[in-house]
């Protein structure tokens, strides 16, 4: 066995380089380990999936042996979104995990993991839990699971679908970049038997992503998806990521929506359905978010970034949505669980109702200028962030994630890295020029 466990268990998954940190006997003591976890919570299966990455059959049919052995059924749903695999978990009530490496380019894979229900599993409820009795080795019961498998590909659609009013919606032309990526299964799939005409740009499944990275937070991986839908004079564009669990949209300018807009705008449609709810999102959102939210009649609450987080203040709370500026979107009718094509298909109804378009929709939210997610290295993390502190000690602050400090007309938060030496640096401000000036004020601090 060559994995390396240290390296490929994170905050929130497992994710490595294959094969030098992650290889198929790492995939079944993780499978071991996985079946001992959910077995003494009461599981008898768990559902099953990976992505189109070249190694996802053999490691997800190595995992699934780790899960037989020692007892537990294992329901396995081949090709798979991530959020598809949520949607089984919810839908069969059994814990779930799918192999992915996300947006990661290729020679990487891994495996998000969850709870029955989708309930989220990070480092502090069970991953590191899940580590140890990998490492441990397996401990077989002695009585073999069996596996099944099952197409959960229409109940999905179905489920997605049940988001939106079919009535409302409009026959757009869309452009959808699946960047070979597991969108090239689930967006035609969601699309056939509505009324959108959609050009898709690079369907095929293909986890050597020979077009473009499958990393649609960097704008140079929608190039492509721009430039089509002004070819085509197309309503919207849409960008999926490699597990297709995460959304950007682009308008039909070819103006790129940064994820806090798209936040408000999922949130002022949500809110509409269901008056005076809860809605959530984490702290490095553009302050547009919780304006609108409370424009919208509900009730806005702020939280940590990061799924797990999101996914348990949405239990606590009963929030009907919360929103991350990366392009995950939580609905609590979908498990709690995120998903970028129920996300699209709420746009698109309110674009649908709204005939001057996406542009124009969107325009009442561009009220400030952010700078985006700047990466620095530094030599102490903690100390930097605590001289930072001192400097801004008049203004208010707070420690949800990070230190994020709010100077009235611009604002930053400010977090360390789980697994690097660098710091985090979101910022805003009225305008570009403001945004500039505090960045580099900010920045001066570190050294």
């Amino acid at each position: 066995m060559s994995t390396d466990f240290d390296a490929i268990f994170k905050a929130y998954d497992v994710r490595g380089t294959v094969p030098d940190q992650f290889d198929a006997d790492g995939a079944r003591a993780i499978g071991g380990a996985f079946a001992r976890f959910v077995a003494a919570k009461g599981a008898a299966a768990v559902v099953v999936g990976h992505d189109m990455r070249p190694e996802g059959e053999e490691f997800s049919a190595a995992f699934g042996e780790g899960v037989i052995e020692h007892g537990i059924d294992v329901v396995d749903v081949g090709l798979c979104a991530t959020d598809m695999l949520y949607f089984a978990s919810g839908r069969l009530a059994m814990p779930g995990a799918v192999f992915t490496a996300s947006h990661n380019p290729a020679g990487y894979n891994g495996i998000k993991m969850c709870l029955a229900g989708a309930a989220p599993i990070g480092s502090e409820s069970g991953l590191d839990l899940i580590k140890q009795l990998a490492l441990a080795g397996p401990d077989p019961s002695g009585s073999r699971g069996s596996r099944t498998t099952e197409d959960m590909l229409p109940g999905y659609v179905e489920h997605v679908h049940s988001f939106v009013d079919h009535a409302a919606l409009k026959p757009l032309k869309v452009v959808a970049d699946t960047a070979n990526g597991m969108g090239g299964l689930v967006v035609p799939a969601v699309f056939e038997g509505l009324p959108f005409e959609l050009d898709h740009l690079y369907p095929e499944l293909d986890g050597t992503f020979p077009n473009h990275p499958a990393d649609p937070i960097q704008l140079a991986n929608q190039a492509d998806l721009m430039s089509r839908v002004l070819e085509l004079r197309a309503d919207v564009g849409l960008a999926f990521d490699g597990d297709a669990d995460r959304v950007f949209l682009v308008d039909e300018t070819a103006r790129p929506i940064s994820g806090s807009l798209t936040t408000a705008m999922v949130a002022r449609s949500i809110l509409k359905k269901n008056p005076g709810s809860t809605v959530l999102y984490n702290l490095i959102c553009s302050k547009t978010v919780p304006e609108v939210i409370a424009e919208g009649g509900g009730v806005a609450v702020r939280t940590r970034v990061g799924h797990s987080f999101i996914k348990g203040v949405m239990a606590e709370t009963g929030a009907v949505f919360g929103g991350e500026h990366s392009g995950h979107y939580y609905f609590r009718d979908n498990y709690r669980a995120d998903s970028g094509l129920i996300a699209a298909l709420v746009i698109l109804e309110a674009v649908s109702n709204h005939p001057a378009g996406l542009a124009d929709l969107v325009s009442s939210l561009n009220r400030y200028a952010a700078s985006g997610e700047i990466n620095t290295t530094v030599g102490d993390a903690a100390a930097v962030i605590e001289r930072v502190a001192e400097v801004y000690a008049d203004a208010p602050q707070d420690r949800l994630d990070g230190l994020t400090v709010d100077l009235g007309d611009w604002w930053f938060n400010l977090r360390p890295s789980n697994t690097e030496p660098l710091l985090r640096l979101n910022l805003e401000a009225t305008d570009e020029a403001e945004v500039a000036r505090r960045v580099e004020e900010v920045r001066a601090l570190f050294a």
